[in-house]
């Protein structure tokens, strides 16, 4: 059974959670503040944590920064849930790490539902994720390692999968919806700007390499390989 942590300092929503969460076949765990959910994460190493934004003692924001820094938990996949709907904190949101954003009130149904499709689409890594696909990057899937001329560039795993399907398709233009169906097994309007965020911060992790990752307007995005430059 995979393991849900909620940390949630509203007890009927936590409750609610983790009461549809076991019904769907997860184990669940419960931390009412982010101070006592980031003991629970380092002590219990959940599969993926469903984080609130406004809590005591630690927000969420806080609390994602923490995981981020800790390479033991760092690629534990995070879903945000919170009040707080303006584009503007889910742009901060993403831009932090969170692989999704959920707004209240929400569907316990739909919550459900993106658990089991971000924990898909963190888990499952083609097999030819080991190969070199376009010089200078290279993967390693069974790490989740990225690299650029050997270089050790830490992506999360929603990042390395974009990158890989990029890189299998190199010089390829990918089409926006595309790029979220293959990788995020869904497409609405947040989750366009989910995509639009990942690219940003992949650009930036990138660093020397940006230039390889090109926006063609109107149309996607695609990796343009070294030799074609």
């Amino acid at each position: 059974m995979k393991h849900v942590l909620i940390i949630e300092d509203e007890v009927d929503i936590a409750e609610l959670i983790a009461f549809n969460m076991s019904r769907a076949g997860f184990n669940t765990h419960v931390a009412n503040d982010g101070l006592s959910g980031i003991k629970s994460i380092l002590k219990q190493r959940p599969d993926i944590i469903i984080l609130d934004f406004m809590m005591p003692k630690m927000d969420g924001l806080q609390v994602l920064k923490a995981i981020h820094n800790d390479p033991k938990v760092k690629h534990i996949p995070i879903i945000m849930l919170t009040a707080k709907g303006q584009t503007e904190d889910k742009i901060k949101a993403l831009e932090e790490g969170v692989d999704d954003y959920i707004t209240k009130p929400f569907s316990p149904k739909e919550l459900v539902l993106r658990v089991q499709t971000v924990l898909k689409r963190t888990e499952h890594i083609p097999e030819s994720a080991d190969k070199t696909l376009c010089p200078p990057f290279s993967f390693n899937k069974n790490t989740l390692q990225f690299f650029a001329n050997e270089e050790l560039i830490e992506l999360t795993a929603t990042e390395f999968k974009l990158m890989l399907f990029l890189c299998k398709n190199v010089n390829e233009v990918q089409d926006r919806q595309s790029l979220l169906i293959e990788v995020w097994g869904y497409h609405e309007d947040v989750s366009s700007r989910t995509l639009d965020t990942h690219m940003k911060r992949l650009r930036k992790k990138l660093n020397d390499y940006a230039h390889l990752l090109v926006t063609v307007r109107g149309e996607g995005y695609k990796i343009t390989s070294e030799k074609s430059k």
